[in-house]
């Protein structure tokens, strides 16, 4: 009878496992490098930023404002890591990449692309509305190899000046995001420049597609904003970095991570992460 019981618990757990699976899914902004920065250049935090993401065990992550030298730099210290995405500058290799990491032995790269935020959602670098920068989304649909559930990430970053390009950028993802993904489940990363309390924020999370994990989140840590500057000190409750999800998928924690090392942080932005359960469709 005793073997009986345990073999049932055993079997419960197990039907229990096949029913959803977790992935740690986050934004970060990495801040481009530029020696300007002085002790938090980028050769002197590259291997805390490779340590953080491997220490909190991301699943698969957008960055933002890398340059292609320090994207593969980043994929060095993160070995079972692979990205996709373009350059801002010239749609290859120059300028900032709005990319998307991924564990290569979790994940799937089925398709994906880079559009710049401009009137049209153009294919080739462009500056839209009254931006400062071109400004990009990088996006790939994504199969889940332990579960089978596939979903896409886009991953971007508004311009920190343009008004109206923000407000519009908002939209324009909108519209991609109907267009690419149609009703398939969605993510939606990256660093807007805007906190919860913008007009440019309500636009995306109050469309009846997607909405912010902070907010459907059961579990969050969220004790500071996501912009620091490089200083420690730093206190807010301003989020300009998000993640706003679709129906897909069940959010279980958010976190800002405030890790520091030696009284100095890994970026100016801290990173954002989710843990979601996904359906299993196997």
């Amino acid at each position: 009878m005793k073997r009986l019981i345990i073999a049932l618990v055993f079997i419960l757990f197990a039907i229990s496992d096949l029913k959803a699976q977790t992935i740690r899914m986050a934004t970060y902004n990495i801040r481009q490098a530029t020696e300007k920065d002085s002790l938090n250049a980028w050769r002197y935090r590259k291997a805390t930023v490779a340590n953080l993401i491997r220490f909190h065990d991301f699943d698969i992550f957008g960055t933002q404002e890398g340059f292609y030298y320090q994207l593969n730099e980043l994929k060095d210290g993160l070995p079972q890591f692979e990205y996709t995405g373009k350059g801002r500058d010239d749609g290859a290799n120059g300028g900032e990449f709005s990319a998307i990491f991924y564990k290569k032995d979790r994940f799937s790269l089925l398709k994906g692309g880079t559009f710049w935020l401009t009137e049209n959602g153009s294919d080739t670098p462009v500056k839209g509305w009254d931006a400062a920068l071109p400004r990009i989304c990088t996006w790939g649909l994504f199969k889940d190899k332990l579960s089978g559930f596939s979903f896409y990430f886009f991953n971007t970053h508004f311009d920190h000046k343009g008004i109206q390009a923000r407000r519009e950028s908002s939209k324009l993802i909108l519209s991609k995001i109907k267009q690419i993904a149609g009703k398939s489940p969605v993510v939606l990363a990256g660093d807007f420049n805007v906190d919860q309390n913008d007009g440019s924020y309500a636009l995306i999370n109050e469309s009846p597609e997607i909405e912010d994990a902070y907010s459907l989140a059961e579990i969050k840590l969220a004790n500071n904003g996501t912009f620091n500057g490089f200083n420690i000190q730093t206190k807010s409750d301003s989020r300009i970095d998000h993640i706003f999800l679709s129906k897909g998928f069940k959010v279980n924690k958010y976190g800002i991570l405030t890790d520091s090392y030696q009284g100095r942080l890994p970026s100016d932005h801290y990173p954002v992460l989710i843990e979601v359960d996904v359906k299993l469709t196997k």
